[in-house]
């Protein structure tokens, strides 16, 4: 491993692909969106990012669409985002769980706060995310995944 990430020794667990689904549902609890996806989490060769993850989403009518997501790790052990489309950081809370907050850059009201759980054995995540807007909440999502390489 990278000597950037023993910051963030959880990094190592969630490295590979993992399939699974989201879940969106509004501040009122209904299900407005669900979509399966498949993430790669690697650490590049060529030295661009720390570490880099591509995500897949795909919809049950066949519309799919792709991001990539590079982060750099500071020397506290925050990883910090900052692409075309979002911009936030990560922190290891423990052996298992780490804590994301971020932002998409075309809407400067929102702000995400994500919270990723790990299993003791490192095959399965889940993943909760709550979508302020206007310090309101709007949405949460429910993702849950499986390691699968």
């Amino acid at each position: 491993m990278r000597a950037a990430l023993s910051g963030m020794p959880i990094i190592a667990k969630h490295l590979g692909e993992w399939r699974g689904e989201y879940v969106h549902i509004d501040a009122d609890g209904a299900v407005v969106d669900r979509h399966a996806s498949h993430l790669y989490c690697r650490v590049p060769e060529d030295g661009s990012y720390d570490i880099l993850q591509t995500n897949t989403y795909t919809w049950a009518d066949g519309r799919q669409e792709s991001f990539d997501f590079g982060g750099t790790l500071d020397e506290n052990g925050v990883c910090h985002f900052d692409t075309d489309r979002i911009v936030g950081e990560m922190s290891q809370v423990d052996d298992q769980t780490i804590v994301l907050t971020w932002s998409y850059k075309n809407d400067p009201d929102n702000y995400l706060y994500e919270l990723i759980q790990l299993s003791r054995d490192g095959m399965h995540k889940c993943r909760t995310w709550q979508w302020m807007d206007g310090d309101r909440l709007v949405k949460r999502t429910v993702i849950n995944e499986n390691k699968v390489a």
